[in-house]
């Protein structure tokens, strides 16, 4: 075919519909390693290599002739089998794993391949795999995470006194440092780092349980099987099987969503921090970026509000996880398909996410004077906390309260600097000297313990990754 210009048009196979997989937007929304975890021709290779598992620990039991595990598992080698050319057999029988199942049946010797799957269900093998999906993808969350804790430290401790304004609603409220704002971030992804490490224990299991879950097609071994089945995995046993109790993936999916709010979080703060009116933070820029097709001066904080649409899109993702709880009797494939959506999804937004966050903090721009200009700008605002209190040791908070209220409320309407209206309230000056209230009213002096709380949490995210080294829980 030809295109309007004359030229050979290239015929398009319609292959990538989800923005997941595009060529030219997908890198915004998935990463190299979300992929690989999630790729389709790999999950069928990976529900290869967990048959091939259960039929060496069955040899093991002496369950299948002696050999069998070897010659399963030569057939379940990458390149034995054309998974790609099985594709109309999954379409014409309807079902998500007998066709791989015949498939490596045919390439298996000796016979071999009439024991594979033996005493399983689908279910069991895909539900195992996906358990060893998740474990991949919290390696590379706990990957990103030690980078992004790294830099953080780094950042606290750079601006651990460098004075900037605190809002409340959006407005001035109190002096702050930088480095408590980025405290708090670090502080939050710790307990984040503290939650997967949790949920390793309870989410990281095996399935092998049979058609209801009674182990009943292991000829009375079932419970031996599994252990030796999930330890060759390196995974969890659980108590009983998990077909329809599906809150190890629920919370799966909820704990990464939690990851990505905070990742929005952050990201929202430098988002706005960059407006050209508070211009305290910017994102790196490199020539040769562009933030409009009509605008040539534009320089937007792009990854950033990247970031806070990835942490949007995993929580409605982690929600499909946990609709898929419920479920009927012993078994419910609605759940499962839903999983499949909903756990690969919040998989790649969360690692995007993460991936993008480091790439600004990587560059991220602090901009120290104009967060000096910004103080300084309200600065006797920022103080009347200071003023209210040191008042109020001789009349009380409360009555503290109202005079200050009164005064910098006047000041506001009347569009005045509040030291002068302070000046005028004879209650406030014959307490004070002028230069007492010339050190109450400097936002400087009214940071509070912002350095020693920067430092604490700067500590607990230094010995943590050192205790988890040496094994000593955190």
């Amino acid at each position: 075919m030809e295109d309007d210009g004359g030229r050979a048009a290239v015929e398009c196979g319609h292959e990538r519909g989800h923005v997941l997989d595009s060529l030219f937007h997908g890198q915004g929304y998935a990463t190299a390693a979300s992929r690989r975890i999630f790729c389709d021709r790999c999950r069928l290779r990976r529900w290869l290599e967990v048959e091939a598992t259960l039929t060496a620990s069955q040899e093991q039991l002496g369950m299948v002739p002696p050999g069998t595990a070897a010659r399963v598992a030569r057939a379940c080698e990458p390149g034995r089998i054309d998974v790609a050319s099985l594709a109309p057999e999954f379409r014409r029988t309807g079902h998500s794993l007998v066709p791989l199942l015949r498939g490596l049946e045919a390439v298996c010797e000796a016979g071999s391949g009439e024991v594979v799957h033996l005493g399983a269900t689908t279910q069991d093998i895909q539900d195992t795999a996906q358990s060893l999906e998740m474990r991949d993808v919290l390696d590379e969350a706990d990957r990103e995470l030690a980078t992004m804790t790294a830099r953080l430290v780094a950042l606290a401790g750079m601006h651990r006194d460098t004075m900037m304004v605190g809002r409340t609603h959006g407005q001035p409220a109190l002096p702050i440092t930088f480095g408590l704002k980025v405290a708090s971030w670090l502080d939050e992804l710790m307990r984040h780092g503290e939650r997967l490490g949790q949920l390793r224990e309870r989410a990281l299991v095996a399935q092998l349980h049979g058609g209801v879950g009674t182990m009943a097609g292991f000829q009375g071994r079932g419970q031996e099987l599994l252990a030796d089945f999930a330890a060759r995995l390196g995974l969890g046993v659980p108590v009983v099987g998990w077909h329809v109790a599906r809150d190890r993936v629920a919370e799966f999916g909820t704990t990464l969503a939690l990851v990505a709010a905070t990742l929005g979080r952050i990201a929202e703060e430098v988002r706005v921090l960059s407006r050209a009116e508070v211009g305290e933070l910017s994102e790196g820029w490199e020539h040769g970026r562009v933030g409009s097709s009509t605008m040539p001066h534009k320089r937007n904080p792009e990854r950033s509000e990247q970031v806070v649409l990835l942490a949007r899109l995993a929580r409605s993702a982690a929600a499909l996880g946990v609709e898929s709880m419920v479920q009927e009797h012993e078994r419910d494939a609605r759940g499962l398909r839903m999983e499949w959506v909903a756990v690969a999804d919040v998989s790649h937004y969360t690692l995007a996410a993460l991936a993008i966050l480091n790439e600004v903090l990587a560059g991220l721009r602090v901009h120290h004077e104009r967060m000096a200009a910004n103080a300084a700008s309200v600065a006797e605002f920022l103080c009347t906390e200071a003023l209210m209190l040191a008042l109020g040791e001789t009349i009380g908070k409360q009555s503290a309260h109202t005079l200050v209220y009164e005064v910098s409320q006047r000041a506001q309407s009347d569009g005045r600097p509040l030291r002068a209206c302070v000046r005028e309230c004879q209650e406030i000056t014959s307490r004070f000297s002028a230069a007492a209230l010339d050190d109450l009213l400097d936002p400087s002096r009214y940071v509070g313990e912002a350095g020693a709380l920067t430092d604490r949490a700067v500590e607990r995210a230094r010995v943590r990754p050192a205790r988890a080294e040496e094994g000593v829980p955190s």
